[in-house]
């Protein structure tokens, strides 16, 4: 039969189009800004999206210590951490967190790593993301384009 073929054209580590992408986080509400970027790790906003492959963009995260809680959620939620002895339960809260040299750091990833596939390749995305407190990178080099994450859904 002589009709077109349409085939599904699925990513692989070779053609995937990984591009560097740099997002302002000042004034932004920590769950969406993470969702948002956990969808750009992924790669799920490009057309050639497979879920089985990291195909996504590697993000930079600039100006990290303005980003904001909406509520009462900066002093009432509680981040849990186990030492691994028992008794060893810890808990803390975002605004002591924000206090500590990683705090911000360590607020941004938590949220990212729970919108990611649990698993190798969720480990292996969360390779991708860079977070800095203030404006300045050091990935000048790889020519990182800026985008408004306001645009993306």
């Amino acid at each position: 039969m002589n009709t077109l073929s349409y085939k599904t054209i699925s990513a692989n580590k070779e053609t995937a189009k990984k591009e560097w992408v740099v997002i302002d986080a000042s004034d932004q509400v920590v769950g969406r800004l993470c969702s948002k970027v956990a969808k750009l790790l992924r790669g799920k906003y490009k057309p050639n999206f497979t879920p089985h492959v990291d195909c996504g963009d590697n993000v930079i995260i600039i100006n990290a210590k303005k980003v904001v809680f909406t509520g009462k959620k900066e002093t009432d939620k509680v981040y849990t951490r186990y030492t691994g002895y028992p008794g060893g339960q810890r808990f803390t809260s975002p605004a002591l967190l924000r206090k500590r040299p990683d705090g911000v750091d360590r607020i941004l990833r938590h949220a990212v790593k729970g919108m990611l596939p649990k698993g190798p390749l969720g480990r292996s995305l969360m390779g991708n993301l860079y977070i800095y407190e203030g404006t300045e990178h050091k990935h000048e080099a790889q020519k990182p384009r800026t985008i408004d994450i306001n645009q993306y859904k």
